[in-house]
């Protein structure tokens, strides 16, 4: 069933985000958008935990069948709910002026947010897994990747609220300020449904899909493109042997 949790002001300040005045390293994920199984659950969990205020306006449903290898009847089954055509684009119901007025912002579209930025992928999956209890923020949470996210944890329930250790630093000017030093797994009465690893697997299956779609030609052009240059390899060593050719008649 989707999940209408309320999401607010998602992914929009550059990389060099900062946690309490200390950058944060992004952790790599290692994504394969070969991965159908993948895609499919990434495709999942982006419709019952994102798409309550987030679209993704330049993805049709259809492509879904192709790309993912659903059929027509599966798509329909498993990720649309509130009456869609196969040929609609995944954007959601809510307005954006009736956005505007319940967050005070549009929450952003999603269809380009791992394009949006450098090493989109592993900021995504870094961003996803860093939430943290903080009861001095509107939605009781923070983010050590996005300093006071407008954002809540929507993946809390299978997470889990983790807690944030961080410790303090003096600059050479003397000022002191606190650096992330890292999580600490949920108490008891915070502890999600998934393990950590099984957690993590969730957030890399996401961040394959929202990878997807902000290209989903990307697998074709790749191929396409290790072909024009065999192509052209081959064409260079005809092209040189017809040179020596036209070159021995007229030496």
């Amino acid at each position: 069933m989707k999940k209408l949790i309320p999401t607010l002001l998602l992914l929009l300040v550059p990389l060099g985000a900062l946690a309490s005045e200390g950058a944060v390293q992004l952790d790599h994920v290692a994504i394969d958008l070969k991965d159908q199984a993948a895609l499919q659950r990434g495709a999942k969990y982006f419709v019952n935990y994102c798409m309550g205020c987030h679209s993704a306006q330049y993805v049709r449903y259809e492509r879904l069948m192709t790309d993912l290898g659903l059929t027509k009847r599966e798509v329909m089954d498993n990720l649309m709910f509130t009456g869609e055509k196969i040929g609609d684009k995944m954007v959601i119901a809510a307005r954006p002026a009736d956005q505007e007025k319940w967050f005070g912002k549009q929450p952003p579209d999603l269809s380009l947010v791992a394009r949006n930025r450098k090493q989109g992928p592993d900021w995504l999956y870094t961003y996803l897994r860093s939430f943290y209890l903080d009861p001095s923020r509107p939605m009781g949470v923070n983010n050590t990747l996005f300093k006071d996210v407008g954002m809540p944890q929507v993946l809390w329930d299978l997470q889990g609220f983790q807690t944030a250790v961080f410790k303090e630093e003096t600059n050479e000017e003397g000022y002191t300020h606190k650096v992330f030093e890292h999580f600490e797994p949920p108490a008891n009465g915070m502890k999600g449904k998934l393990t950590p690893p099984q957690y993590d697997q969730v957030v890399r299956d996401l961040v394959t899909f929202l990878t997807y779609i902000g290209e989903p030609v990307q697998v074709e052009r790749r191929e396409l493109g290790i072909k024009v240059i065999i192509f052209l390899l081959l064409f260079t060593v005809l092209a040189y042997f017809l040179k020596k050719e036209y070159w021995r008649d007229i030496h």
